[in-house]
C-alpha cells in the first residue's frame, strides 16, 4: 500500500544562505540586492537602518507646531495628482485623518506615482517636517514626508508598538519589505554569529555580544533610547561602530609593522656633500615649519627601514621645495626618485619647477606623461631606466610596465587621495624590484582633519607644514551676485592696468558639454565685449598636453593676461603675478575646491581678491560653504566645515565611507570610538611583535601573556570569514 510522500522541508537558514531562499525576497529581488553586495542572509543583516521612528508614542496632529519634526499614524481620506505641463511632475495632493480626528493635508512633489495607489482608509506611518502652508497661512501641511503603507495586520510587532528601523530602500525593494525580510531572518535563522573581537578586549570595554547587537540594531528592546539611537550611539551600535574601525585600523598596524620589516637604502646624510647639495638648491630662506618637517623626513631617511609619511600642507605652504630637498638627499647618496602627481598640468608645473631649481645644480630631470610623443617617451624611459635621470616627474605613466629604474630610492606622492593605494604601492613595487624598498612621502594640499587622517593614512607617520613662506600676501575674499558683475570687471581692469594678471573660472560637469561650452562662449564674449584691450586665453580639460602647455606658459609670461579656465587650474599651477579670481557659479563648487582654486593667487607680493559669485537664492548649504571661504583662508578650518557639511564619502570625491568597509561607522561622527578602536588594534599588534620579524614559533622563554597576545591575534584573523579578510585588507595575513 503506498504511501502520500512526506512534505519536502526547506533546510534552515544559515548566516551563509542565499538571499533568493528568504521569504518575501526571491529572484528579482536577490538581483537587486547582489548589485548592493548583498548575496547571503549575513549579508542582509549587515544592511543596518539609518534612521528609527518612535511607533510607541505618536504625535497628535493637534499637537503639532510649525518647523518640528513628527511621526504621525493617520489613515487616507482622499488622494489626488494635480497634473503639471509635465506629466511626471505632478504634485500629489493628500488629506489624513489621525485617530483622534486631527486633519493634515500633505504634498508629494513629483507624486504622479501616488496616483491610485493610496485608497482612503490605508493606515499610513508619515514622518516629516509641519510646514505653514504658504497660500493658507492658517493652517500647518507636511510637504514631501517619509510614507510608509501599514499592512492589514494592526498589531504587526514590525510596524507598530515599538521603536521601528527605517531603512534605505534597495531599488523597488522598500524600506517596509527589507525591514520585513530582516525580522524573518533574525526569527528564523539559525544565528551562530561569529564573534570577531577578542573575548578580553569585549569583556573589558563592556560590549554586548556580536549577535545581540546585531539583533538589537535592527530591532532595539523596550526602552531603549530614540535620541540616542538616531544619534548612532546605543550600546548595540557603539560594539558594531567600535568592530569595524578596530578590524580597519588593524589592517593599517600590519601594514605599518610589515613596512617596517622591508629593507630600504639608509642614505648618509651627515656627509658634507649631501648638506651642500640641499644648501645649493634652496630658493630662499626656509620657514621654521619647513626646516621643522624636513628635519622629521631626514630622521627617516637615515633608517634602513622605509619611511612611509604624510606631508600635510596648506595650499602655497612650500611642500614641493621640501620634496625636491629629500629628492636631491636620494641623489646625493646615488640613487633616483620619482614624483608622481595627479594631471599632466601638475606634473608639467612640477617638472619646470624641479629643473629650474636643480638643473643648476647639476642634477637631471626628467617627464614621462601619456601626452608625450612617442619619441620623446622612448628617449625619456632610456634615460630612466640607465640611471642618467635623477628625478623622474611625471603622472599615473609613471607607474606603466615599460618604465624601469635604475635604482629608485625616494618616491614621493602628490595629492595622495586622487590615486588609489594600489597605484602608490606600483610604484613602491618598481623600487623593490632591486631588493630595496623606496623612502615614500605623501603630499597633500587637501588639508584633512586629524579624525581622516587616521583613518585614511593610518599606516603613515604625519608632517604638518603650517606655516607659509615669506612674500606672501593674505587674500581678501569677497561674496556677490550676477547683478553686480560690471563692478568685478572694473576691478579686474584696474588690476591688470597695473601690471598684474586675473583668472576667471567656470564650473565643470563630468560627462556634460554645458559648462564647458558656458566657459568657451564667455571667453568669446569677454574678449569682444567686456576686456577688447586685453589679451584673453582659454583652458580646459578637452585641450590637448601642448595645447595646456602653450596657454599656461603664455600666462606665465604675461602674453595672456586673464586666464578663463575651468577647474582644470585647481591644482599646483603658480603664477605669482596673479592677483584676482573671479569664480563664478561659485554656489557649484565643494569648499574644498573652492579653497584650492584660491589657491592660485596670493603667490606674489602684490595684494590679492577672489570674488566668489553666487546666485541672489541659494541653499543653506551653499549659502554655508561660501561664507565658510569669506570667513576663513585657514585650509583646516575649511576641511572641518566641508566635512561637517558633505561627510567623509564625498570630502575625498568618491564613497569613500563606502570603500573603506564601514557599513555603520562614521570617522567624523564617532571619534571617540576611532580613537579607542585605534589605540587597541595597534596595541594588539604590538603586543604580538615578539614573533612579528620571524616565522618561527615562540621560544621556549617567551612569556606566556606574549604567546596569549600572538595567539590572541592570530586567532583573529584565522576567524575572520574570507570577504571580511578582503573587505579589511587582512586577506593577505589571515
Amino acid at each position: 500500500m503506498s504511501t502520500a510522500a512526506a512534505p519536502r522541508r526547506m533546510p534552515p537558514l544559515t548566516l551563509a544562505t542565499n538571499v533568493q531562499m528568504m521569504k518575501g525576497v526571491g529572484p528579482q529581488r536577490a538581483e537587486l540586492l547582489g548589485k548592493r553586495g548583498i548575496h547571503t542572509v549575513e549579508d542582509l543583516l549587515l544592511y543596518l537602518p539609518f534612521r528609527y521612528e518612535d511607533r510607541i508614542h505618536f504625535s497628535n496632529v493637534k499637537d503639532i507646531q510649525p518647523n518640528g519634526v513628527y511621526t504621525i499614524r493617520a489613515q487616507v481620506m482622499s488622494g489626488q495628482a494635480v497634473p503639471n505641463k509635465h506629466a511626471y511632475n505632478a504634485i500629489y495632493h493628500l488629506l489624513v485623518q489621525d485617530a483622534a480626528g486631527g486633519l493634515l493635508p500633505c504634498k508629494f512633489f513629483h507624486g504622479g506615482y501616488l496616483d491610485g495607489r493610496l485608497k482612503p482608509g490605508q493606515w499610513l506611518v508619515l514622518h516629516g517636517i509641519a510646514n505653514v502652508d504658504k497660500l493658507r497661512p492658517a493652517r500647518l501641511e507636511m510637504v514631501n514626508p517619509q510614507m510608509e503603507m501599514l499592512g492589514a495586520d494592526e498589531n504587526d510587532s514590525t510596524e507598530v508598538g515599538r521603536i521601528v528601523p527605517i531603512y534605505e530602500a534597495i531599488g523597488t525593494f522598500g524600506s517596509r519589505s527589507i525591514r520585513r525580510a530582516i525580522y524573518t531572518a533574525l526569527q528564523t535563522v539559525e544565528l551562530r554569529v561569529p564573534e570577531i573581537l577578542p573575548a578580553a578586549l569585549q569583556a573589558r570595554l563592556g560590549f554586548p555580544s556580536r549577535a545581540q547587537s546585531i539583533g538589537h540594531t535592527h530591532f532595539p528592546p523596550q526602552g531603549e533610547s530614540i535620541d540616542a539611537l538616531n544619534a548612532y550611539a546605543s550600546p548595540a551600535q557603539r560594539r558594531l561602530i567600535f568592530e569595524e574601525f578596530f578590524l580597519y585600523q588593524l589592517s593599517l598596524a600590519l601594514d605599518r609593522r610589515a613596512a617596517r620589516k622591508e629593507n630600504a637604502i639608509a642614505f648618509k646624510l651627515r656627509d658634507d656633500n649631501v648638506r651642500d647639495a640641499i644648501k645649493k638648491i634652496l630658493p630662499f630662506k626656509p620657514t621654521a615649519a619647513q626646516k621643522r618637517v624636513l628635519g622629521e623626513i631626514a630622521s627617516d631617511l637615515e633608517k634602513s627601514s622605509p619611511m612611509n609619511r604624510l606631508l600635510q600642507g596648506d595650499v602655497g605652504s612650500g611642500k614641493t621645495i621640501v620634496a625636491l630637498q629629500a629628492a636631491v638627499i636620494a641623489i646625493a647618496n646615488g640613487c633616483q626618485a620619482a614624483l608622481m602627481a595627479p594631471t599632466e598640468i601638475l606634473a608639467v608645473q612640477h617638472y619646470l619647477s624641479a629643473r629650474r631649481i636643480l638643473e643648476p645644480a647639476g642634477h637631471k630631470v626628467e617627464m614621462v606623461i601619456s601626452g608625450m610623443k612617442w619619441k620623446e617617451k622612448a628617449a625619456a624611459l632610456e634615460r630612466i631606466r640607465s640611471g642618467e635621470a635623477q628625478l623622474a616627474v611625471g603622472t599615473h605613466a609613471l607607474i606603466e610596465d615599460n618604465v624601469e629604474f635604475a635604482r629608485l630610492g625616494f618616491v614621493a606622492i602628490d595629492e595622495q587621495h586622487r590615486f588609489g593605494v594600489l597605484q602608490r604601492k606600483r610604484l613602491m613595487e618598481k623600487a623593490a624590484a632591486h631588493g630595496r624598498a623606496p623612502h615614500v612621502l605623501v603630499l597633500t594640499a587637501t588639508p584633512i582633519p586629524r579624525t581622516l587622517s587616521l583613518t585614511l593614512y593610518g599606516d603613515l607617520d604625519v608632517s604638518v607644514l603650517d606655516e607659509l613662506p615669506p612674500g606672501r600676501t593674505p587674500i581678501e575674499t569677497h561674496l556677490t551676485s550676477e547683478p553686480h558683475l560690471a563692478g568685478v570687471w572694473n576691478g579686474i581692469r584696474r588690476e591688470v592696468e597695473a601690471g598684474h594678471q586675473a583668472y576667471i573660472v567656470y564650473p565643470v560637469i563630468e560627462e556634460s558639454k554645458l559648462e564647458l561650452k558656458a566657459a568657451m562662449e564667455e571667453f568669446e564674449r569677454l574678449g569682444h565685449e567686456v576686456f577688447p584691450k586685453f589679451k584673453l586665453g582659454l583652458l580646459h580639460g578637452r585641450l590637448s598636453s601642448e595645447e595646456k602647455e602653450d596657454v599656461m606658459q603664455r600666462f606665465r609670461k604675461n602674453e595672456v593676461q586673464i586666464l578663463v579656465s575651468t577647474t582644470v587650474v585647481e591644482v599646483g599651477v603658480d603664477v605669482p603675478n596673479a592677483s584676482v579670481m573671479v569664480i563664478e557659479h561659485a554656489e557649484r563648487f565643494g569648499l574644498s575646491q573652492l579653497h584650492q582654486l584660491r589657491g592660485r593667487i596670493g603667490r606674489g607680493a602684490a595684494k590679492s581678491h577672489c570674488v566668489l559669485v553666487g546666485p541672489t537664492r541659494m541653499t543653506e548649504e551653499a549659502k554655508a560653504r561660501l561664507e565658510a571661504m569669506v570667513r576663513t583662508s585657514n585650509g583646516f578650518e575649511i576641511a572641518e566645515t566641508d566635512l561637517e557639511l558633505r561627510g567623509p564619502g564625498e570630502f575625498f570625491g568618491t564613497r569613500q565611507s563606502g570603500s573603506l568597509g564601514f557599513q555603520i561607522a562614521n570617522p567624523m561622527r564617532d571619534r571617540a570610538v576611532l580613537d579607542l578602536a585605534r589605540q587597541e588594534a595597534f596595541a594588539l599588534v604590538e603586543a604580538a611583535a615578539p614573533t612579528a620579524s620571524s616565522d618561527k614559533p615562540p621560544s621556549a622563554g617567551a612569556k606566556s601573556s606574549d604567546k596569549f597576545q600572538i595567539n590572541e591575534l592570530d586567532r583573529l584573523l584565522r576567524r575572520l570569514p574570507s570577504e571580511w579578510q578582503r573587505r579589511y585588507h587582512l586577506a593577505r595575513i589571515g
